[in-house]
C-alpha cells in the first residue's frame, strides 16, 4: 500500500484490487445475504437485528389489517420492502467482503491433496514405510517426501535437503530451499518436493494445519470481533435503543395530544434513526481489512492482529534485507602489523568456506579469485555456524587450529583481549570501517588477532522518504542491528531512521519491546528464526516469515507468506486504514440521521403542531413521499458506501489523530449535507413516477 493508502502489487495470484467483485462472486454474495436472514446470524449483530424485528412486526401488523378487510396501501408495501432491502443490503455488504476472501480460499482448497503420506516404519531408514492418507497422521509421525511428493502436513525437517515449490501457497513460482536444521526447516502442507528427499516430522494433525487456519481465517469462518468492534456495537446498541425509546414516546405522545400515528410510520422513523449505515457495513470493513492483507500475501491469525496494527507507534526493523539490500560483500581487507594480506586472506576463506550467507560467499569468491587462496577442503574438521548469542563463526582445522570471525565485543571477550598496542590497533581499524557504515569483521586464528575484513552493505533507495511518512503519521522506527554501535549510528543516520538497537541478541530485542510497551508504547515487528519467538510473541503486531522456522511462526499473529520483512510497514498503514476507515463511516452514519430526523418529524406531527413547518426544511410537505424517500435513501447509501467500506478510505502522510480528524470532519460533514440532497432528489423522483398515489 502507497502513502495515498492504495496497495501495491505484489506477486501472488489474488483477486485484481481494480475490480472489487466478479458477476460471479457478486451472486454468490446475494445468495448469502439472503441466508444471513436467519435470526441466530442477524442475532449477531444489534442494529440490524432490530432493524428485522421491526420490520417483521410492521409486515405482520400490516398483513393482518389486509386479512380484517383493510385497504392494500400500494405506499406502506413500499416501505416494507425498503425496510427489507435495508436488512438485506447490510447482509450484502458482509457477504461481498466475505465473498472476497472465499475465492482465495477456494484457490487454497484446491492445493490439498488426497496423495497418500510414505509414514517411515523406522524414522532411522529410508526403505520401509507405509502409505497412508494424510488424515491418519499423527503428530511425531516422520514421513518420507522425495521429488514429485507433495507434503502432506505442516512439519518440521530432521533430514535431508530439497528444493520445494511453494507457489500454491505464495504464488511465487521460484522454488526454495528446505533443509534439516537452522531457520529454513519448517515446511507446510500442500507444497511440492521438486527434487531430492527430506524426512519431515509431523507437527500439526490434518485439519489443523498453516494451510487450514489460513483457509478458515479468510473466508472470515475464525474470524472473531476485535475489542473495538465489541466496544462499536455496544455503543450502536445503545444508541439504537435510546432512539427506540424516542419512538416509543412520540407515539404516547401523539395518543395523548388526541391523535394517532400509522405504526408503519414509526417503524420507518426507528428504521431512518437507528445508525444502520455503519451498523450494516460494520463487519464488512473489519473483514476487508484482513483481505487487503491476504492481496498482499499476509494472513492474520485474527481480526484483532489486523486492528491492533493500526495503533501501532514503534516499529522494529531489522536492518539487513529491510532498510539495506542484505548482501554484504567483502570489501576490503585490514590485516593487523605483522600479519601479511595473505595470512588473513587464507584464515578469513578457510573460516568462511562453509558460510552460505551471502557475506560468507563473497568473502569465498573475493579469496579465492583476487587473493589467490587455495582451499582443501580436507584440512577442515569441523564448521561453527554463526549464532545471534555468540555472534561469531569461524571453523576448527584437522591441526587443531581454531580460526573465528566474528563482531568486534564477542572476538575480544573470547581471546580476553582488554588493552595493549594490538587492542588499540584493531579498534582503530574498527572504528574507522563502522564510521564508514561498514560493517568490521574481526578475524583470529588460535586466539591470536589477524586482522578486520570491511563487509558494505547498500541502503534501499527511497527507504528515508519512507521513514520521514512514517514519522508524519506518529510512527517511530527503530533500526535492529548486530551490528556494533558506530556502524549501526552510521546507517542509521544515512536511512533516516529514529533510533537504533545495535549488537542486537534475541535477548535484548525482547528487553528492548518490553521497556517501549512500559512506556505506553505499542510495537510491531517482524521475524524468522526460532530465537525471535519470544520477542514476536511479545510484540503486540508480530509478523513472521513464511519461510521461517515453526516456532516463529506459531508466536506470531500475522504470516507473511512472501517472506519480505519490508512489508510489517504495509500491514501497519493497512491496518490504520481499517481504523480511520470505520471512524469515518460511524461518524457519517450518525451525522445522516439529523437530515432523516428533518425529512420524518415535521411531515409526522405537522397536522398536530403546524409551527413544526418551518423545520420542513426540504419542503417534503406529504408524509407518505417524505417517509417512503427517507427509506430508501437509508437502503442505498448502504450499498452506496459498500465499495468505501471495502477498499478503505485513501491515507495522507499525517498523524493518525490528524487523520482522524481530517476524515471525521470530511465524512461528518458530507453525513450532514448529502442526506437533505439525497432525500429531497428521491422524493421528487417517486412523486414523478407516480409512486405515491392518492391512494397511497
Amino acid at each position: 500500500m502507497n502513502m495515498n493508502g492504495q496497495p501495491e502489487r505484489h506477486r501472488g495470484h489474488h483477486h485484481d484490487p481494480a475490480s472489487l467483485f466478479t458477476r460471479t462472486m457478486l451472486l454468490q454474495a446475494v445468495r448469502q445475504a439472503l441466508l444471513k436472514f436467519h435470526p441466530v446470524k442477524l442475532a449477531k449483530n444489534p442494529v440490524m437485528f432490530l432493524v428485522a424485528v421491526s420490520t417483521l412486526y410492521a409486515t405482520i401488523l400490516h398483513g393482518v389489517h389486509v386479512a380484517q378487510g383493510a385497504d392494500w396501501q400500494p405506499v406502506i408495501m413500499q416501505i416494507l420492502l425498503w425496510l427489507w432491502a435495508t436488512v438485506f443490503f447490510a447482509n450484502l455488504a458482509e457477504a461481498l467482503a466475505e465473498g472476497r476472501g472465499k475465492a482465495r480460499a477456494d484457490s487454497l482448497r484446491q492445493t490439498r491433496s488426497a496423495q497418500k503420506a510414505k509414514r517411515l516404519d523406522d524414522p532411522q531408514e529410508n526403505t520401509a514405510y507405509s502409505m497412508v492418507p494424510p488424515t491418519e497422521l499423527d503428530v511425531g509421525d516422520v514421513v518420507l517426501v522425495e521429488a514429485g511428493d507433495i507434503i502432506p502436513v505442516d512439519g518440521e525437517v530432521i533430514e535431508g535437503i530439497a528444493s520445494v515449490n511453494e507457489s500454491a501457497i505464495t504464488g511465487e513460482s521460484a522454488p526454495v530451499i528446505r533443509e534439516s536444521g537452522g531457520d529454513r526447516s519448517a515446511v507446510t502442507g500442500g507444497t511440492t518436493v521438486i527434487s531430492d528427499w527430506i524426512k519431515v516430522r509431523i507437527t500439526a494433525k490434518h485439519g489443523e494445519t498453516f494451510l487450514d487456519r489460513m483457509i478458515r481465517m479468510v473466508e472470515g469462518a475464525a474470524r472473531q470481533k476485535t475489542p473495538n468492534e465489541i466496544a462499536l456495537d455496544i455503543l450502536l446498541a445503545g444508541l439504537s435503543l435510546i432512539f427506540l425509546v424516542a419512538v416509543v414516546t412520540l407515539a404516547c405522545f401523539a395518543i395523548y395530544s388526541g391523535t394517532t400515528v400509522p405504526n408503519i410510520y414509526l417503524v420507518a422513523l426507528l428504521v431512518t434513526l437507528v445508525p444502520t449505515t455503519i451498523g450494516g457495513l460494520l463487519s464488512a470493513i473489519g473483514i476487508a481489512g484482513m483481505d487487503r492483507l491476504i492481496h498482499i500475501n499476509i494472513v492474520a491469525k485474527s481480526g484483532r492482529a489486523v486492528e491492533a496494527s493500526g495503533d501501532i507507534d514503534t516499529i522494529l526493523l531489522d536492518k539487513t534485507g529491510t532498510i539495506t539490500y542484505g548482501n554484504r560483500m567483502m570489501e576490503s581487507l585490514h590485516p593487523l602489523r605483522g600479519v601479511s594480506q595473505d595470512q588473513l586472506a587464507e584464515a578469513i576463506t578457510l573460516a568462511s568456506w562453509q558460510d552460505e550467507t551471502p557475506e560468507g560467499k563473497s568473502i569465498v569468491q573475493m579469496g579465492i579469485g583476487h587473493f589467490g587462496v587455495t582451499v582443501e577442503p580436507e584440512r577442515i574438521a569441523c564448521f561453527i555456524p554463526f549464532s545471534a548469542q555468540k555472534r561469531m563463526s569461524g571453523v576448527d582445522l584437522t591441526d587443531g587450529t581454531e580460526i573465528r570471525k566474528g563482531a568486534r565485543d564477542s572476538i575480544l571477550k573470547m581471546i580476553e583481549l582488554k588493552d595493549g598496542p594490538v587492542y588499540d590497533e584493531l579498534n582503530q581499524i574498527v572504528d574507522g570501517i563502522a564510521r564508514a557504515g561498514g560493517t568490521p569483521l574481526v578475524v583470529v586464528a588460535e586466539r591470536r588477532p589477524l586482522g578486520v575484513v570491511y563487509l558494505k552493505d547498500t541502503i534501499k533507495p527511497g527507504i528515508r522518504k519512507r521513514f520521514a511518512q512514517l514519522r508524519q503519521m506518529g510512527i517511530r522506527t527503530i533500526m535492529i542491528t548486530g551490528d556494533n554501535a558506530l556502524t549501526a549510528a552510521t546507517i542509521a543516520a544515512e536511512a533516516g531512521v529514529d533510533d537504533f538497537l545495535a549488537e542486537a541478541t534475541p535477548e535484548r530485542k525482547l528487553d528492548f519491546i518490553r521497556k517501549a510497551q512500559a512506556q505506553g508504547s505499542l510495537v510491531a515487528m517482524c521475524g524468522d528464526g526460532s530465537n525471535d519467538a519470544p520477542a514476536l510473541a511479545q510484540a503486540d503486531v508480530g509478523v513472521a516469515m513464511n519461510d521461517g522456522t515453526q516456532p516463529a511462526k506459531e508466536a506470531a499473529n500475522l504470516v507473511d507468506l512472501d517472506s519480505d520483512p519490508t512489508k510489517l510497514i504495509e500491514v501497519v498503514l493497512v491496518g490504520k486504514q481499517l481504523l480511520i476507515t470505520r471512524g469515518a463511516l460511524t461518524t457519517f452514519s450518525i451525522a445522516n440521521d439529523v437530515a432523516k430526523y428533518f425529512a420524518i418529524i415535521p411531515t409526522l406531527f405537522m397536522g398536530l403542531y403546524p409551527q413544526l413547518k418551518a423545520m420542513d426544511i426540504m419542503r417534503l410537505g406529504d408524509l407518505k413521499s417524505a417517509v417512503l424517500a427517507a427509506v430508501i435513501f437509508n437502503a442505498l447509501i448502504i450499498v452506496a458506501l459498500i465499495p468505501l467500506a471495502l477498499r478503505g478510505v485513501s491515507l495522507h502522510s499525517s498523524s493518525a489523530s490528524a487523520l482522524l480528524r481530517r476524515h471525521l470532519l470530511l465524512f461528518g460533514g458530507l453525513g450532514l449535507l448529502i442526506p437533505f440532497a439525497g432525500i429531497k432528489i428521491i422524493e421528487i423522483t417517486i412523486k414523478a413516477l407516480g409512486l405515491v398515489g392518492a391512494g397511497g
